[in-house]
């Protein structure tokens, strides 16, 4: 009799990204340290006035987690403490992930580093770069000849 059923969390081979290795292994640097044991998923998208970034964090407390902007470049450092083991206690499974995670973002030149806000809302980080005003495209009105 199993005590615990476990799904495979890997997906299916058919909704892998075939250039994911790939990319994976261009982007290697040696002299990086090793992933942490704790490495958050991050988003990004563009809006016509700001970068805005959101990652699932679980369990971050506001006072663990540091974002700064320095030179084009967004990070944010954090981490998740373990909860306390108590004795006599034994775990089945022991999936979740703890610890420092660090993360940094080249932003374009056109994100402005005076107007970054983070929030921390239900477990999800959300960090809004606004970009410098001469950075939105203008239309441009094309003068006739006559």
């Amino acid at each position: 009799m199993s005590l615990i059923t476990r799904r495979d969390a890997t997906p299916a081979f058919y909704s892998r990204d075939p250039f994911a290795l790939a990319r994976e292994l261009f982007a290697w640097d040696p002299l990086t340290r090793q992933a942490s044991a704790f490495s958050p998923s991050f988003e990004v998208k563009e809006t016509a006035d700001a970068f805005v970034l959101r990652a699932d964090l679980p369990g971050v407390k506001q006072a663990d987690l540091d974002v700064s902007f320095h030179n084009g470049v967004l990070s944010i450092n954090g981490s998740r403490s373990s909860e306390e083991r108590k004795e006599g206690e034994s775990y089945y499974v022991y999936e979740r992930q703890y610890g420092a995670f660090s993360r940094s973002f080249s932003m374009p030149d056109s994100a402005d580093g005076d107007k970054v806000e983070a929030k921390l809302d239900d477990g999800v980080l959300t960090v809004n770069v606004g970009k410098k005003v001469n950075a939105k495209p203008r239309k441009i009105e094309i003068a006739s000849k006559k």
